[in-house]
């Protein structure tokens, strides 16, 4: 069971499980009402279909440094083991580049081998006010790429009041594809925001 645990968090891959992209648009067709209509009218109608069409603006992610610190951007990650039976404390299961985006999904850019499936998709809660919660859910193969079954990766975290940074703590559970349990694992997450000024040895 041991070896099996070892194995598992050297191996354990995280892959998007899916991603959709949509895209709408909406198109304003004026109607003509022939020579009689007045000016003014098809003024007014022009007005109001400009207004309609008017594009909904997202709304920026808050400043840090505030009460309003959000989680919102990207951040470099680290997952290290900690009270996990069969894995030593310390022992880091993984690392990688996560966004957190403004409409509550999440990403994750694993450091494992793409053969493993490395990318893997979440959605996220503000709980309180420097509090969330992730959801993630993932694909995982083996180093030869077969399939070992989804993992669900959960994770409790608190924004410090600057919004440079989160800790907190994680467990993932892995299932092969009949839904089996085959490993639990569980320990800390740390990450530090990456922003337009950092350099390569910031992430070091």
């Amino acid at each position: 069971m041991n070896t099996t645990l070892k194995t598992l968090a050297v191996t354990l891959g995280m892959a998007v499980l899916g991603t959709v992209f949509a895209f709408s648009a909406n198109a304003q067709c004026g109607s003509m009402d022939g020579p009689n209509a007045s000016a003014a009218v098809l003024q007014q109608r022009s007005l109001q279909a400009r207004s309609e069409s008017r594009p909904v603006e997202l709304q920026p992610a808050a400043k840090h440094g505030s009460d309003d610190a959000s989680i919102v951007g990207f951040w470099r990650v680290k997952f290290v083991s900690k009270d996990t039976p069969g894995i030593p404390d310390g022992t880091v299961i993984d690392a990688g580049f996560a966004q957190w985006h403004s409409d509550g999904t999440e990403i994750l850019n694993s450091s494992r081998p793409p053969a493993t499936s490395n990318f893997c998709l979440g959605v996220w809660e503000k709980i309180g006010q420097f509090s969330y919660k992730l959801n993630h859910f993932a694909l995982s193969s083996d180093l030869n790429g077969n399939m070992v079954g989804p993992a669900n990766i959960r994770e409790d975290v608190i924004l410090d009041q600057r919004g440079n940074s989160y800790a907190g703590t994680f467990t993932i559970e892995q299932f092969d594809l009949s839904g089996n349990t085959l490993a639990h694992i569980a320990g800390q997450v740390t990450a530090t925001r990456i922003t337009v000024d950092t350099k390569v040895e910031d992430l070091f």
